[in-house]
């Protein structure tokens, strides 16, 4: 008797022509539509010291402007998990990004604090569309033993917006044109390229090879013994549902997991241009030496998905564990040699190369495993939603470090948090390890008593 997941990927035989050719669309259009999204919101974390400097924003309040962006966002994971869910991930990708590019027009043409915040925070709640709709729509086009290799792929469009933003972005804050300064065409520029991956999305994505005229070839329903999480799968679910999924212990778990990883991203992403600012290079510099923080990231990530599939057997949470011993390796670098800032931005290279691999499989291919194709989108939702916590935190807590006269010690004590949220971390991992053994056991423990009861 086959298993239930090479029943799976073998369901509707060898791809068609035509399923080829939708499935390359759907892959890259929100491969750039999630690329999209990152050019309209991660432009802030360049500007902030032009800002302090043009107007005068202190960091505890450019610190309280990303702060109210950052629980937006928290508020709209959990909501627009749900109305993914409801409402197919193509409607929430036009629409969240679509909504965003008109947020980061306002930034551009503003000077005024308070507007800047409020448009901050309205931001923040479409940008929470972006990776749950980019899980789903990708969700019903990978067949399960295949899923774990092009999602290892697919999911570095944040390492790659990531990097792109800050190529562009910093390239464009040396530029003075029409009295307008360098900040502002950091936005106008990044804005202008999630318009374009707007439309890129509007003519290539569905949600399903039927919205596209084709057979479906992912069968739904068939890897269910694999799964760690046994929840509705219908269609259209309920809130009752919904809520099921977002208590159910393993979930919260790999969330309690994600929020160290979203801690430490959001953290050097945000903060790492100023502080090679602050420590002797040019703004521009601080920009391009921050780029090797994604730079490292990229092989990992890219090597994640294949090396689940081939050594690991699917067992990501076990692949994770292994990564966090790594990172703690690269945050004690970081205080090694943290008096000289092109040797800080090398060593948050390795620290990359040790956080973008589980952060792709938490919120990626591990999203999709644990509960289904069909809660993809949800999953990818809670995960993401519990780890936007530290996301929050950790703009807060640097803040108010930041506000003192000593930013070298300040500098100091913000690595040494680094270090401890890699330890946290690690410990997390050890505890989802351990809930995803103790599922999978039950699942075949409740599988085995109707086969001996025949």
């Amino acid at each position: 008797m086959s298993s239930p997941l090479k029943t799976a990927y073998a369901f509707g035989g060898n791809l068609s022509h035509d399923q080829r050719i939708w499935r390359w669309r759907i892959l890259i259009s929100t491969y750039l539509a999630y690329i999209g999204y990152y050019f309209c919101r991660k432009v802030y974390g360049l500007v902030k010291t032009s800002l302090n400097e043009q107007f005068g924003w202190e960091w505890d309040a450019l610190a309280n402007v990303w702060t109210a962006y950052l629980i937006a966002y928290l508020i709209g994971q959990f909501a627009n998990g749900f109305l993914g869910r409801k409402w197919g991930p193509r409607v929430l990708l036009l629409g969240g990004l679509g909504t965003s590019i008109i947020c980061n027009l306002v930034f551009a043409s503003t000077s005024s604090y308070w507007l800047f915040m409020s448009f901050m925070i309205f931001n923040g709640l479409v940008q929470a569309t972006g990776w749950p709709a980019s899980v789903g729509g990708v969700s019903h086009w990978l067949r399960p033993l295949e899923r774990g290799r092009i999602m290892g792929v697919w999911s570095t469009s944040f390492i790659t917006g990531n990097l792109l933003v800050k190529l562009v972005g910093a390239s464009l804050l040396g530029l003075t044109l029409a009295a307008l300064p360098g900040w502002r065409w950091s936005y106008l520029g990044c804005t202008f390229v999630g318009f374009c991956t707007w439309w890129l999305v509007y003519f290539w994505q569905r949600d399903r090879p039927e919205d596209a005229g084709l057979p479906r070839f992912v069968d739904a329903d068939a890897d269910e013994e694999g799964r760690a999480v046994r929840v509705a799968t219908k269609e259209h679910i309920t809130i009752h549902d919904y809520l099921k999924l977002a208590l159910n212990p393993l979930i919260i778990t790999m969330g309690a997991a994600y929020f160290s990883i979203k801690f430490l991203r959001y953290a050097i992403d945000s903060w790492l241009p100023t502080f090679l600012y602050l420590q002797g290079l040019s703004k521009t510099d601080a920009g391009y030496y921050a780029m090797l923080f994604d730079l490292g990231g990229i092989v990992p990530a890219i090597l994640t998905g294949w090396i689940l599939d081939r050594y690991f057997k699917g067992n990501w949470a076990r692949l994770c564990f292994f990564a966090s011993v790594g990172l703690i390796v690269g945050c004690v670098c970081v205080l090694r040699f943290e008096q000289s800032p092109y040797l800080v931005a090398l060593s948050f290279g390795l620290v990359g190369f040790m956080l973008y691999g589980p952060d792709t499989l938490l919120c990626g291919a591990a999203s999709v495993a644990v509960a289904g194709e069909r809660n993809g989108v949800a999953v990818a939702g809670l995960v993401n939603g519990i780890g936007s916590f530290g996301t929050i935190l950790q703009e807060q807590i640097i803040g108010r470090l930041m506000k003192g006269e000593d930013t070298s010690g300040e500098i100091h004590t913000t690595y040494l948090v680094t270090l401890g949220l890699s330890i946290l971390f690690a410990l997390a991992m050890f505890v989802v390890m351990w809930r995803v053994r103790v599922a999978h056991a039950q699942n075949q423990s409740a599988s085995a008593e109707p086969e001996a009861a025949k």
